[in-house]
Formats: C-alpha cells, structure tokens, sequence
C-alpha cells in the first residue's frame, strides 16, 4: 500500500464518520478535540485531525465499514502497516481515503471488558460505556468531556489548554469531581487542579 505524508490530513467532520458507522451495533465515540466542542455544542477552534475510539475487538467491524480507506498504525512518530505485531504495540489506526490520498480520521482501538470502558491511561479507571458516551443535538456519539480531558492532561499542548479552558465553565460539579480525582491517580498535582477547585459557578 501507498501511504500520504504524514501532514496529509484533510478530517472528515464527525457527523460523515457518524453516518457511515450508524447500527453497528457496538460503543463507539469521536474523542480528543472534537468531543469537547460536540459537548459544547460549538466549534470553538480549528481540529486538524479526527479521532474516534472504539472496543479494540470491533475494530476489524469499523474498518468493514471504510472499504474506501487503508489502515495503517501510528507508533514513534512513524505510520506502519497493521500487521498483528503493529496493532499489539499501538492502539492508533489512521484511516487513508485511498482515491483521495489523504488522512480522514484516526481510530484508537480501546482496551475494554465486555461492556466496560477501561482507561488505557490506568487500568484502574473503568466505567461502562453508557456512562461516558453522550450525544450531539444530530446524533452523533462523543466521549464525555472530563473523560477526554483526562486524556488531554497527559501533554497539555496549547490545544489541550485551550479545550479545558472552553470546557470548564460548562462543567457540572460531578463531571470537575470525576476528572480531579482521576487526575490525582495519574498526574499527581496536575496543573488543573486548582481550577476544577476554584473555577467558576457551575450548575449540577
């Protein structure tokens, strides 16, 4: 297979991944960036790429449904075909549209228990899916905006500081208590912190 360069990324909005992967009867969720602003219901920045997760046994389902596209896992800054090996020691995926010779979205194969949710961040971090997947007024199904700031936190690029920052008045005051206890698990003193705590009024 031929692949793009790895700044060849031209993202598919949510809602054209939304609409090919629709009854496939399994959780799935667009994550990153774009969970944040479906949760706000606004584009609140420019998303270069798209990410969506799913259990990491569907993955050969999701795939069935992008014929169009060629897979290949993203490891060390370098992009490899998915070979068992490859997709044992990465959990990205990135999605090439073949006629188009451009990258559409990025697929990360989660680990899970069944109907379970469980963080690759920390094994210890697990909730059922229908708990942490929420939907847009058009349907479309995104990861619940503490749990992808978790995420987020790993880096806190100026992206990921932006998406707190948008994110953070909206927070309920359950949502801000899940993601600083979290946060305290896997990055002890957390530069957030002091904002969860102290951050404007929220409603709950």
């Amino acid at each position: 297979m031929t692949m793009p360069a790895l700044d060849a990324w031209a993202a598919w909005p949510p809602q054209t991944v939304a609409a090919r992967l629709a009854g496939v009867g399994f959780p799935w969720y667009v994550a990153g960036g774009w969970a944040v602003d479906l949760f706000l219901g606004t584009t609140t920045r420019p998303h270069e790429d798209l990410e969506i997760a799913v259990p990491a046994a569907r993955f050969d389902a999701v795939a069935a449904r992008f014929p169009d596209c060629d897979f290949y896992v993203a490891h060390d800054g370098g992009l490899h075909e998915p070979t068992p090996q490859a997709m044992r020691t990465a959990h990205q995926t990135w999605a090439c549209e073949r006629s188009a010779m451009l990258w559409r979205f990025d697929v990360f194969r989660e680990p899970h228990d069944g109907d379970t949710w469980i963080s690759r961040r920390d094994p210890r971090i697990r909730l059922p899916y229908d708990e942490i997947i929420e939907h847009s007024a058009d349907g479309v199904p995104y990861l619940a905006p503490q749990v992808a700031l978790l995420f987020k936190a790993k880096a806190v690029r100026p992206k990921d500081e932006a998406d707190f920052t948008a994110a953070l008045p909206h927070l309920s005051a359950a949502r801000r208590r899940w993601l600083a206890g979290t946060l305290a698990m896997v990055h002890p003193d957390h530069p957030w912190q002091p904002r969860l705590a102290a951050g404007p009024p929220w409603v709950d």
